[in-house]
């Protein structure tokens, strides 16, 4: 299975609450992800698997994303984040900003797979993980934008 990250959209009082209640807020979180998903009225997204790639470009190419450092933390096993309104909307801007081209200028497979980015699999077939990060990459934005212009905040899983 690996280690993966996803977001949810969170209403402001769904991310107090959370704050306040973390076993309420993982039960939440897996109903939001339950038996009638998607839910007509949440945005979602991955990046699942593709996070720890494009965690690299973001680096190199001085984007102030970090997706296991940004948000606030909900469980203390790290697993579940809350994102504000303020935070979403900022890193939306962030993203509107950042062209593709701009990512993808710094993706090296070579040194990817020699400093072990998740989930390392850069040179078995190059071209192809770089096509996986621009769609990932295409789907957060897509999502980061239009949880700012809704006013939500989000949940961030991160399982492994």
């Amino acid at each position: 299975m690996g280690v993966s990250i996803s977001f949810i959209s969170a209403t402001t009082e769904e991310l107090d609450r959370a704050e306040k209640d973390p076993s309420w807020a993982e039960q939440h979180v897996s109903d939001l992800y339950g038996v009638d998903y998607p839910l007509p009225d949440r945005l979602d997204c991955g990046p699942a698997k593709a996070f720890g790639g494009l965690q690299f470009l973001f680096d190199e190419a001085e984007v102030s994303l970090e997706f296991v450092m940004d948000g606030f933390q909900i469980q203390d096993d790290g697993t579940l984040f809350g994102w504000t309104a303020e935070q979403i909307d900022s890193v939306a801007r962030e993203l509107r900003a950042t062209p593709w081209a701009r990512l993808a200028a710094h993706y090296d497979p070579e040194r990817m797979a020699k400093e072990d980015v998740y989930p390392n699999m850069w040179t078995f077939d190059p071209d192809g993980q770089l096509d996986r990060l621009e769609s990932a990459y295409e789907d957060l934005v897509a999502f980061f934008c239009a949880a700012a212009e809704r006013g939500y905040g989000a949940f961030m899983n991160f399982s492994f």
